[in-house]
């Protein structure tokens, strides 16, 4: 097993290697519509798959754009990726898709990047920290599907709910201070919530299901329900208001 680099570093040169090569496909207008986001997933996730196979041939592995061979449960260290969380985003000529990398080791995202290309940035496990301050009394919330649980929980605090694309870019605003909080029902896999999480730990923010319960990687099933991403200061309002809607609707949809 190659050593040179670190988990850290290698999750992190892995997100930016793949934001060059997606900027690349993109930038070069070539291809348009669902063709371009199938170029780039086909693209990263052979990418990856090669960076792995040589430096970590050991591990797991789970990707959206791979076949699941279930070999990884036998396996305490995992990679868990999404080379293009927001395909359609991408696709589009929009900003918020991101690229998640994350090493669960034991069912915990260890090391995590969250890249965001067209922001010039990715946000690293190994070198992050949550913005603190004033309120900005909004939640962020899925753009398509926005879940009536958020809407419930915001109108109980005051909050406004805005709807953003990705899951990695819902989660890195909730980080840069725009958003107070992340709120999802509806159902994600694991790939579209590892890295986020993984980044949103490191920075100090509550992660968590939307019961309280904490989220683990490495499943055989990868479907995870629910997810909240928020600043620890209202973590207590979030989950009391999540558990009466709960409560009065049967669940969290």
């Amino acid at each position: 097993m190659t050593r040179e680099l670190t988990d850290s570093r290698l999750t992190n040169h892995i997100a930016e290697g793949v934001g060059e090569i997606l900027k690349g496909v993109r930038t070069s207008g070539l291809l348009r519509g669902l063709e371009l986001g199938d170029a780039g997933d086909v693209l990263a996730q052979e990418w990856i798959s090669r960076v792995l196979e040589q430096h970590r041939p050991e591990d797991g592995f789970l990707s959206e754009e791979a076949t699941d061979d279930m070999s990884r449960l036998k396996k305490d260290r995992v990679w868990i990726v999404d080379p293009i969380d927001g395909t359609k985003e991408f696709s589009t000529g929009r900003q918020d898709w991101a690229i998640h990398i994350a090493l669960v080791i034991n069912g915990v995202p260890e090391h995590a990047a969250v890249g965001m290309p067209d922001l010039g940035v990715t946000f690293k496990s190994s070198d992050v920290r949550a913005v603190t301050g004033p309120m900005s009394k909004k939640f962020v919330v899925s753009r398509n599907r926005p879940p009536q649980v958020a809407g419930f929980i915001a109108e109980k605090m005051g909050y406004e709910t805005v709807g953003v694309g990705s899951a990695g870019a819902k989660a890195m605003h909730v980080l840069l201070g725009d958003f107070d909080g992340y709120i999802h029902a509806g159902g994600q896999y694991e790939w579209d919530q590892a890295a986020p999480v993984g980044v949103a730990r490191a920075a100090g923010l509550h992660c968590s299901r939307l019961d309280g319960s904490p989220i683990t990687f490495n499943n055989e099933d990868t479907f995870i329900p629910d997810l909240v991403i928020c600043r620890p200061e209202i973590k207590d309002e979030v989950l009391a208001a999540a558990a009466e809607f709960a409560e009065a609707n049967g669940g969290y949809n």
